[in-house]
């Protein structure tokens, strides 16, 4: 997070784009993505990529940390410590990160690349794993760290159609983290920025 101080006449207009364009061009990205009718979906975004293999190897660190996260969610949900409705959230969400892979996967493949594989074991703090708040504070850690790992992302990657794609998925991270910190009765949204 830079400490740089932005004139107000500078936040006013940067307010008014982001809003005026920004919101509505994730929530047309995250539709088209769902829908797989993007240009990233379609693997178009690719001739416009001046380095395509290091866009390629942030979508596989991507793809394994959402490959973690499927793992995570079905431990909470095989741990017979999940209440009906938070299972049923914990489930959902895991169809979330099922969603980001299988997207993650495909375009790796459109762009040329190997996708990588899940693991077939992580290594996940069971131990201390020992009532419903425990699986819940758990996964809402995970969700924090996959924010901040997007949030790292969306500069990196050289193809614009790319960074908006993981822009919307870094929105989905972050609504899973503040669902999560809610049902734990902490505050969901502690700071104005994350």
């Amino acid at each position: 997070m830079s400490n740089t101080i932005v004139p107000r006449h500078l936040l006013r207009v940067r307010r008014r784009n982001f809003v005026g364009q920004s919101g509505l061009l994730l929530s047309g990205t995250a539709i088209a993505l769902l829908s797989g009718r993007s240009a990233l979906a379609r693997g178009q975004g690719a001739a416009g990529s001046k380095n395509l293999e290091g866009d390629v190897g942030v979508l596989n660190a991507a793809l394994g940390s959402e490959y973690e996260a499927i793992a995570a969610y079905q431990l909470g949900a095989e741990s017979g410590l999940l209440e009906k409705p938070v299972l049923a959230l914990a489930q959902t969400f895991q169809g979330h990160h099922k969603a980001h892979a299988d997207l993650l996967a495909r375009t790796v493949e459109q762009f040329g690349g190997k996708p990588v594989a899940a693991r077939p074991n992580y290594t996940f703090p069971t131990d201390s794993l020992k009532q419903q708040a425990d699986v819940l504070r758990f996964a809402a850690g995970l969700e924090q760290g996959a924010v901040a790992a997007y949030l790292e992302a969306v500069p990196v990657f050289d193809n614009r159609e790319l960074a908006r794609a993981a822009a919307s998925i870094l929105g989905d991270e972050a609504m899973h983290w503040a669902v999560l910190r809610h049902a734990l009765g902490e505050d969901p949204v502690p700071a104005a920025f994350v």
